[in-house]
Parts: C-alpha cells; structure tokens; sequence
C-alpha cells in the first residue's frame, strides 16, 4: 500500500496503515519508519541497542553504545511504504529508528529544562515550529531547517550570543538522532514534546527564528 507524502490523502492512508499494522502484529518500530519516510520525507537508518552500557554492535569500545547506525543496514529512504519498511525492518529485528540530520533537517540542542521553557515561549509568540524530541539523557532536540549546524557560530555572535559556556549546540550533516519510540543508550525511550505535523516536519523553520529564545532559555538554566 502506497501514500503521498505530504497531502491529506496520505494521512488517512496512514490512518488506516496503522490499522492494519495492528492487526498484522508489526512492531511500533515498523509503523512508526513507515510514518517517518512515507508521511514526513524523512530517510531513516536502523540502528544500535545497548544493555548494560554494551552496544549490540559487539564492539567491547564502542564510543557511543546504542546510540549509532548499524554498519550492515541499508538506509530506508523517504517515500518507502509500509510492506517496503516491513521488509527493510524483517532484516534487523530490534534496530533503533534512526534519523540522519542535515538531509531533511538539522537539530538545535539544549537541556531538556531550558527547551521546554523555550517551547512554552515560542508557542504563546506564536512562532513556526518543528518537531521537538526530548531524549533519556535530558536533552531536548529542535528539528529546524537544514543548514542550521553551519550558520550557527555567525547566528549566535550576531544575537550577542558567543558565549562558548553556553549550552546550546547544533547538528548537521554526518550526525544521527534517534527518534520514538526507540531508547537510546540503553537509558530509555526518546520521547515526542512536539510530534510531528504535516506543514512543521516537510518544512522545519529557519534556526534563526528560534535561536534568540533557546539561547536565553539555555543562559537562565545554567545561571
């Protein structure tokens, strides 16, 4: 069963996708790869677990257990249907959902406190979001558009915002996020605090709408 990215039609197909996936017993995984690439154009990458602190990598030194792509795994790429992502997904049983940044979107970072008061605050200014994870290590994770990880040192000196103390970081291209409902880490689930909607995950806002608000939020948190 195919759907459009992007358009009413591909909501309700989903609507009902979800429906059947119930009924077929497919993984949460599953469902959730095929809303990622088929409803929001996102590519998707199975990635590690870890246990224990060991990754499933089976490397005894990996520098970040469950938290990386599987080196074996083909990407699924945005488009893919559910039946196509079943398929994907029956060749690595228990991959966490990754997301490659700096494709479809890049990330703006902060303690998960000062990024649910940040959010709070854009969300009564009434400024364009995207969608926001928070994940098991604390940190809340901004979708913005692609770029951002580039432009931000300039974005920040221009806001009078070049205090390297501060804790507000971007990802780009070459970074991986993981995405609900998978854990990271081994430490727990990677959670929605904005999910993702039709206009906000095909087209993130510019970081500079943002950055303004996250770095005082990231600034009044540390003090």
């Amino acid at each position: 069963m195919g759907f459009t990215i992007g358009s009413s039609r591909g909501i309700r197909d989903f609507r009902d996708i979800r429906s059947v996936s119930r009924r077929r017993g497919r993984s949460s995984e599953c469902t959730a790869v095929a809303e990622y690439t088929g409803l929001w154009g996102w590519d998707v990458i199975p990635g590690t677990r870890a246990a224990a602190g060991v990754c499933s990598c089976g490397r005894s030194d990996c520098p970040a257990p469950g938290a990386h792509p599987l080196d074996f795994a083909p990407e699924v790429r945005a488009g893919a249907t559910l039946d196509e992502v079943t398929a994907a997904w029956g060749e690595v049983p228990g991959a966490s959902v990754m997301l490659p940044v700096g494709r479809a979107f890049d990330v703006l970072e902060v303690a998960e406190a000062a990024g649910r008061r940040a959010l709070v605050r854009l969300e009564r200014m009434g400024v364009p979001l995207g969608p926001v994870t928070v994940t098991p290590q604390g940190r809340a994770q901004f979708f913005v558009a692609p770029g951002a990880a580039a432009e931000l040192p300039r974005l920040l000196y221009r806001m009078g915002w070049d205090d390297p103390q501060l804790d507000l970081r971007a990802l780009g291209v070459g970074a991986y996020v993981t995405a609900p409902p998978s854990e990271r880490g081994g430490l727990g689930p990677v959670r929605w605090l904005r999910p993702p909607a039709l206009d906000a995950a095909t087209r993130p806002p510019a970081a500079r709408l943002l950055l303004g608000t996250l770095a005082y939020a990231a600034h009044r948190s540390r003090g």
